[in-house]
């Protein structure tokens, strides 16, 4: 584990899967991430690389040859080298290896980058194209934030609040895989209050909106956390059944959908990086 700290704020991060696991305010004692408790859900942020969700068949095809990855990818479950810049920042960095080979034939360096300042920690992506060859991937975050965080209080308290008030589409998923059809999500002044039966039907998936900040407030009381993200396309919100956490999940990759062909390269959000070319995007929650 490695811990980072400034005068307002703790993290520490694991170098198995580069996994936040705990962010606490020193001033309050508040922990925002969830516990990890296996009976629901045992991990607290995993790193999505290089799928975000599942795959049809668990299978993509890349010139002509198949291979198979299971849901979110590989990165999750790699040991990290990890590198503590500072007491306020660290870096951790994945590449290629045999067993990456086997199911993704493309040479990469993946470093997760966390950095305190002040209220706020920065996680940023950044993936190196190492190869000869064009980079063919999805990077997705999925931090999973207690609620509630504060004794007394309960998960309908919550709520989210979108800096937009633009009507939400949610993409249902069949089977881990995007159904060809988007219901709307009943938001209202950019308001969507919190209760476990929202994600009694798996995720809540949104393409393309236009917020690029979520907060999770409380009704009861003034404490929660403002969410910033950019140039992200797609977007996840998430809970297990009757779970004490929210997942907030800035994607830039997506699941297949039902009527996916299978193929790498025509496959919905993925990025392509040419040889010896870098790509870079960042998530921020600010905690009050």
């Amino acid at each position: 584990m490695v811990t980072i700290e400034n005068e307002k704020l703790k993290a520490v991060i694991s170098s198995k899967g580069a996994e936040l696991q705990s962010l606490i305010n020193k001033e309050t004692g508040i922990e925002y991430m969830w516990s990890g408790d296996v009976a629901y859900w045992g991990k607290h942020s995993p790193v999505l690389f290089p799928i975000v969700g599942s795959l049809k068949a668990d299978t993509y095809f890349y010139k002509e040859k198949a291979y198979h990855l299971s849901r979110h990818g590989f990165a999750r479950d790699k040991i990290f080298l990890k590198d503590q810049l500072s007491l306020d920042e660290a870096v951790f960095t994945l590449t290629q290896d045999t067993e990456t080979l086997a199911l993704y034939p493309f040479a990469f360096i993946l470093r997760l980058r966390y950095r305190l300042d002040d209220n706020q920690l920065t996680v940023t992506y950044e993936v190196s194209n190492s190869g000869y060859d064009e980079l063919l991937f999805s990077v997705g975050a999925h931090p999973a934030f207690a609620v509630p965080v504060v004794k007394g209080t309960d998960y309908d308290d919550y709520y989210l609040n979108f800096n937009s008030t633009e009507q939400l589409y949610r993409w249902k998923l069949q089977d881990g895989l995007i159904a060809d059809h988007a219901v709307p999500l009943p938001t209202q002044n950019g308001i969507l209050p919190l209760g476990h039966e929202l994600f009694y039907e798996d995720a809540i998936v949104l393409k393309h909106m236009q917020s690029n900040r979520i907060a999770i407030g409380c009704t009861k009381h003034a404490h929660g956390i403002h969410f910033n993200f950019n140039h992200f396309p797609f977007f996840g919100i998430w809970a297990a059944k009757d779970a004490n956490f929210i997942c907030l999940e800035p994607w830039c990759g997506i699941a297949d959908s039902v009527n996916s062909n299978q193929q790498l390269t025509d496959k919905e959000g993925i990025n392509n990086l040419p040889a010896n070319s870098k790509w870079q995007r960042s998530w921020m929650v600010e905690c009050f």
